[in-house]
């Protein structure tokens, strides 16, 4: 199970990694699909904020590095979950081209937050 749990985990890492690198560094990956109405006014809208876009990339950065090095773990499984479950409702609602890729990323969220749920007992207990 240790090593499913590292290879969830470094596989998400990487595409987190990924992900946030393209856009908090602009860099250029070619042309990309052409947009929905939907995905588009939805892009604007988060972009139109002015710092959304950035914190989301910060945040998956952060997150993907916790993944990569193997600390913080459970911290940053439950960090990017919110991000991880609003990638699979915007495939859902507004892009469902993508949605295979959010799916998994969801899994893997929730595989490794049961992996950890020792780490998140002491959170859960009623008192």
């Amino acid at each position: 199970m240790k090593i499913a749990m590292i290879i969830v985990r470094t596989l998400m890492g990487l595409m987190f990694l990924f992900a946030s690198v393209v856009v908090l560094f602009k860099i250029d990956m070619g042309k990309m699909p052409e947009m929905s109405e939907a995905n588009k006014t939805f892009m604007a809208g988060i972009m139109a904020s002015g710092y959304l876009m950035t914190f989301i990339k910060v945040t998956e950065l952060v997150c993907a590095i916790a993944f990569l090095i193997g600390r913080f773990v459970p911290l940053a499984t439950v960090v990017i979950f919110p991000i991880t479950l609003n990638i699979l409702l915007t495939h859902i609602f507004v892009a469902p081209e993508g949605i295979l890729m959010a799916v998994l990323l969801l899994i893997g969220n929730l595989f490794l937050a049961w992996y950890y749920r020792k780490n998140y007992e002491p959170l859960l207990a009623m008192k």
